[in-house]
């Protein structure tokens, strides 16, 4: 006589044999369950398993929109059974349905075998789920890698050579792309004109409108209409893109440099102050003169000439560099027209290295928090050494 345990009551014996059976047909299961990596895939092996290998009406995973067999849902009422398929915190990821055959109790290896069918199939569709959760971050950042690089692709390649001057540029991104807009635009009368620029925002959005503030600047600047008439139009196109280019709106802040006359020509569109140090003058603010671009229609905006004149340096710049904070306490515009008055570096690259180690010193290495751009025009002394 076969060796078997008795449960309680003495209602039913179980064979160890078939125990040893039931194992290994529980095993096979869990094989076939674990052998996809498609979250479709595990769910479809798993009511293949109940309905054919133990002989069920139907089963379906209603949240998928999936029945093998007769759908549960039809059969008489409390005729289908049910069984949480739960993640590793115990949330619930969906719920696998079963109708015995004409609506029978299940004898006690089914309801065992499919409790021990459910635990294997919620690890493989957390894992599935993991897997292309894995897939899908591997594209996006295969897309913001490839932005990333058009986007740096766009900024100035080489600098103008401009005999007296120097000229250099920084800008680094907070995410994989950022807002901030920088461009240097050869003029056809012989001027440099310049624009440094920042969308509302931070990373893809800001970064696409970015763009296309680009494609307009370009184009009104190959015109070489007046400074004021560029902000002007230039705020009057971003207002006409439509509702969600008015969410983008950026502030901006335009420079035409004369370099035979040694003069600047500056518009400031909401855009922080731009910061002029003259040899003997106190240091000067280029302060808005209007609102930034597609804020409002019909907005105008006036422009102010000054000189430029031998060992002077301007500084242009977003809000990503004064917004560094250490604890509660903000870098700030003061500090940063500080550092850059100081500097005493004449070259503008030079400047722009040591506001940057201002910054990283005064943060103590904390986190980015803010696109940050910035570009330094600065004009020699014209003193000529004598030979030694």
């Amino acid at each position: 006589m076969a060796a078997g345990v008795h449960l309680p009551g003495g209602e039913e014996t179980i064979d160890l044999q078939q125990q040893v059976a039931r194992l290994q047909a529980l095993l096979e299961a869990s094989r076939q369950v674990h052998s996809t990596i498609h979250e479709n895939e595990v769910l479809e092996q798993v009511l293949s398993i109940v309905v054919r290998e133990l002989e069920m009406s139907g089963a379906a995973f209603p949240s998928a929109g999936l029945v093998y067999g007769d759908d549960p849902a039809s059969a008489a009422d409390g005729a289908q059974l049910t069984w949480p398929l739960d993640d590793r915190d115990g949330n619930l990821m969906t719920e696998l349905v079963v109708a015995p055959p004409d609506g029978r109790e299940l004898t006690i290896y089914e309801s065992d075998f499919i409790e021990g069918l459910a635990l294997q199939a919620a690890v493989a569709l957390e894992n599935a789920r993991f897997h292309k959760r894995n897939i899908e971050f591997a594209r996006v950042q295969q897309d913001l890698d490839a932005a990333r690089a058009i986007q740096r692709s766009l900024l100035p390649q080489k600098l103008p050579s401009i005999a007296g001057y120097s000229l250099a540029f920084r800008s680094v991104t907070c995410y994989e792309v950022g807002g901030d807009y920088l461009d240097i635009v050869a003029q056809p009368d012989g001027s440099l004109l310049i624009a440094v620029a920042d969308v509302a925002g931070k990373g893809m959005a800001s970064a696409i409108w970015s763009v296309s503030f680009r494609s307009a600047f370009r184009g009104m600047a190959a015109t070489g209409m007046p400074l004021d008439e560029l902000a002007t139009r230039m705020n009057q196109q971003h207002w006409a893109e439509g509702e969600e280019a008015r969410r983008r709106y950026l502030t901006a802040i335009f420079l035409r440099l004369h370099p035979e006359a040694g003069e600047i020509e500056v518009v400031n569109a909401g855009h922080n102050p731009g910061f002029l140090v003259s040899p003997g003058d106190p240091p000067y603010e280029f302060n808005a003169t209007g609102t930034p671009l597609g804020l409002l229609p019909g907005m105008t905006y006036t422009g102010e000439r000054r000189p430029f004149p031998p060992g002077a340096r301007l500084l242009f710049y977003t809000d990503g560099l004064t917004e560094v904070f250490k604890g509660d306490e903000e870098f700030g515009p003061e500090r940063l027209m500080n550092e850059f008055s100081a500097c005493p570096s004449g070259k503008a690259d030079g400047i722009l290295d040591a506001i940057w180690t201002a910054i990283d010193a005064f943060s103590e290495g904390g986190p980015q928090g803010d696109d940050m751009t910035a570009l330094t025009l600065c004009r020699g002394t014209d003193v000529t050494e004598k030979p030694e």
